[in-house]
């Protein structure tokens, strides 16, 4: 079978375009002719579109719930052991927009002088994004939804309201969309208000921004990057109007983990008391919510897929679903909310279908949120900065093996302060673990608390992360997990391809 790599290749006339593992590896790239020099078709055919449809908050158990997702998997490729940088919602995008992890970005959380759009932005990091990258090359690219926690179309940032951060030609972004109604939406310097109607319902007028996107682009005959950034399933998970009544009497799913702690669970987890059967028919009834609230989600990836199809251009389009950040919901008798190092936060759904990649596989490879900004930008043929950590998916997306890819990722979690502005309190349900970091493999989680706590859980014979069995762990053992830990706590760029090879 001719490989992506090598069609590109054909189609404008180059010697090596970059669609190779070597190039991922190293960061090096052969970059595609200027496309101010170029004539439109010849770039357009050149460069593969992208469409990125990212979800909030969503846990993989409700995958079942999601028929074009199924779909979209039965026709590309699913990454089974994807997992975030740091579970928590602006961490994870500052990741997934520079391939960097956050020790590198300097974001920390979502709001304070180490959180939040504010620290994205005063770090300088909107200046060098797969956005940025993308548009140097020709790509006509739109962010639509949710963009960073704290960014507000009201606010004058830069001379500029609303403020639109470089990259983008399109911008059609929202502040406060949870609710799905009422709010205010940037469009590129306007300011679009929305009510209450059927119509104003957030992920539907996403979807139709993203459907006539695609379809101008392709008149153009311009290659172009779509993000669609969903405010759902998070809290307070609010679904469209028709699908309130789906899924009746549906019940959060009871794993080995629910209401139950982890032997030698650390100190903060091990404070947590019972579920009450209040508790327990609250975490029902949103799990409920949660699932009637990605429908709306569902039929957006539908309609996105059918407008790449009456734009001919969907046999040369890259469509990727995933979500910021997982979510637990009752296990280990925790309510609502992420941060924690447990597989119900930090692994996510992460499925890739296109040009030649390999239909209803499953992938096992140890990915990472870091590795989106590189892959976007050897499908786009731009440079990808020596800055960035993560590594282009590329090689594995036509069915290479999954041998000689990293062998762990780093999760990294900084203690947040409730706060009454952060959505992500849930309510105050959620629980902001101590100061950690976490190394995740194929085979073991294992974390460090800055207090010295420790857990480690073999998830080979554990899998659901009850027996924390750091105690019984030899002193060489541990001795040689900690420097694994602190070689990624500290690795830049092309250093943690390296350390993530413990």
């Amino acid at each position: 079978m001719i490989r992506t790599r090598q069609l590109l290749t054909l189609a404008v006339g180059l010697a090596a375009m970059v669609f190779s593992a070597q190039s991922g590896a190293s960061g090096a790239t052969t970059n595609a002719p200027d496309p101010i020099t170029q004539p439109a078709a010849a770039v357009a055919a050149a460069k593969p579109n992208i469409v990125f449809v990212l979800t909030d908050d969503m846990s993989s158990n409700l995958l079942q719930y999601m028929p074009e997702v199924k779909k979209l998997q039965s026709q590309g490729t699913t990454f089974s052991d994807d997992v975030v940088s740091n579970s928590l919602c602006c961490p994870s995008r500052s990741s997934i927009f520079t391939g960097m992890y956050p020790h590198n970005t300097g974001v920390l959380g979502n709001d304070g002088p180490n959180g939040g759009f504010s620290a994205f932005h005063d770090n300088g990091l909107e200046k060098d994004t797969f956005a940025t990258a993308l548009k140097s090359k020709g790509y006509r690219t739109a962010m639509m939804g949710k963009y960073l926690n704290g960014y507000n179309p009201e606010d004058t940032v830069d001379g500029q309201q609303p403020y639109v951060p470089p990259g983008w030609s399109q911008w059609d972004v929202v502040g406060n969309g949870y609710p799905e109604y009422k709010y205010k939406l940037a469009h590129n310097h306007s300011i679009e208000p929305h009510g209450k109607k059927d119509k104003d319902y957030l992920t539907d007028v996403l979807s139709k921004k993203g459907q006539s996107f695609i379809k101008k682009s392709a008149a153009a005959n311009k290659p172009f990057m779509l993000e669609v950034a969903l405010f759902t399933p998070h809290g307070p998970s609010r679904p469209a109007r028709r699908d309130k009544h789906d899924f009746p009497g549906l019940k959060a799913p009871h794993s080995p983990a629910f209401d139950k702690l982890p032997t030698n669970a650390p100190p903060w987890l091990a404070r947590q008391h019972p579920l009450t059967h209040s508790e327990k028919h609250t975490i029902n009834k949103k799990f409920r919510k949660r699932a009637q609230s990605l429908q709306a989600v569902d039929k957006l990836l539908g309609k996105l897929r059918e407008s790449l199809t009456r734009a001919h251009v969907a046999d040369k389009t890259y469509v990727v679903f995933s979500s910021d950040n997982g979510f637990h919901l009752g296990e280990y008798r925790l309510k609502a909310g992420k941060q924690t190092a447990f597989d119900t936060d930090v692994r996510v759904p992460l499925v890739i279908a296109g040009p030649h990649v390999a239909a209803g596989r499953t992938s096992h490879a140890q990915v990472s949120n870091i590795d989106f900004a590189p892959t976007f930008q050897k499908i786009g043929g731009a440079a990808v900065s020596s800055r960035v950590d993560g590594h282009s998916l590329l090689p594995l997306l036509d069915g290479g093996s999954d041998a000689g890819w990293r062998t762990a990722n780093l999760i990294e979690h900084r203690h947040a302060k409730k706060s009454p502005d952060d959505p992500d309190n849930h309510g105050g349900e959620s629980i902001s673990p101590p100061n950690y970091h976490a190394m995740r493999t194929a085979s073991y989680t294992y974390v460090e608390y800055d207090s010295g706590a420790k857990e480690y859980y073999d998830r080979r014979t554990d899998p659901d992360q009850l027996h924390n069995t750091a105690g019984r762990l030899s002193g060489p053992r541990l001795a040689e997990l900690h420097d694994a830990l602190t070689r990624l706590e500290n690795c830049r760029g092309d250093g943690c391809w390296s350390a993530g090879h413990p």
